[in-house]
């Protein structure tokens, strides 16, 4: 049996090359998120919104980081962010997704 490398090394391997990659960044900021390691994982996820503030997947796993560290306010700012944009897009699933989303977190809230 071979001993493959982990996904997270293969990106972290990666963006040593092309560290500027936006998929490369939040595909990082997945793993972390995998691993637990929230707070880390939206720091990853807030650099990618700023290098890309058009890259809509961005807001909704941000959206989802947020909830999971209890902070419904900067939720709710990243849910509704990415639909403007997903709007501007016409990316009907993604408004649909987010739309959810925000939905969810409102319910949540009363």
């Amino acid at each position: 049996m071979t001993n493959q490398p982990s996904r997270k090394s293969l990106i972290l391997e990666m963006l040593k090359t092309n560290p500027k990659d936006t998929f490369l960044n939040y595909a990082l900021a997945l793993e972390l998120m995998a691993e637990n390691k929230n707070e880390e994982a939206i720091e990853m996820m807030e650099e990618v919104k700023k290098a890309d503030n058009t890259y809509i997947p961005c807001y909704y796993q941000l959206g989802k980081l947020y909830e999971l560290v209890n902070n419904n306010n900067k939720a709710k700012e990243n849910y509704k962010a990415g639909l403007e944009i997903a709007k501007v897009k016409n990316d009907l699933k993604t408004v649909g997704e987010l739309s959810e989303a925000l939905w969810m977190i409102d319910d949540e809230d009363q």
